[in-house]
């Protein structure tokens, strides 16, 4: 585990799928890092087996996904390096793929339904100086 993660860090990723859920994924999860409830990182560093992504994502306290189908390919990406994350996908949630046009209603909306499940913790803003997306200095 890198030094610098741990202690309460909750990492959050997105599907960016090309599908409308996909895009609706990626603005809930922006969102929520905006609020200051989760800390983002990247999904492509674990998918490339980036190292500093990788030992992020398995010294976190909580992994969560959000995927915008059941395809999962967030969940899936974090499976693959042995880590089980806390999973949303925004189809099960009420969302229709093909049928959900990209709105801020439906981003909220997906965005209240998720922190409602979660019983959501604020988690202090960091600013990203590493490479892992922790918010430390790896």
């Amino acid at each position: 585990m890198a030094e610098c993660c741990g202690s309460g860090t909750k990492l959050i990723y997105a599907c960016s799928g090309a599908a409308d859920v996909g895009e609706i994924a990626d603005r809930v999860t922006r969102k929520l890092r905006k609020e200051g409830d989760f800390l983002m990182t990247c999904l492509a560093g674990i998918g490339a087996g980036l190292s500093g992504y990788v030992q992020s994502a398995k010294g976190a306290d909580e992994n969560i996904t959000i995927d915008g189908c059941p395809v999962a390919c967030a969940r899936k990406t974090l499976e693959r390096i042995g880590v089980t994350p806390t999973s949303y996908i925004l189809t099960d949630l009420g969302l229709v793929k093909g049928e959900s046009p990209v709105s801020e209603k439906i981003v909220d909306l997906m965005c209240e339904k998720i922190k409602k499940a979660k019983g959501s913790k604020t988690v202090q803003e960091r600013t990203i100086t590493g490479g892992c997306g922790c918010g430390g200095k790896c």
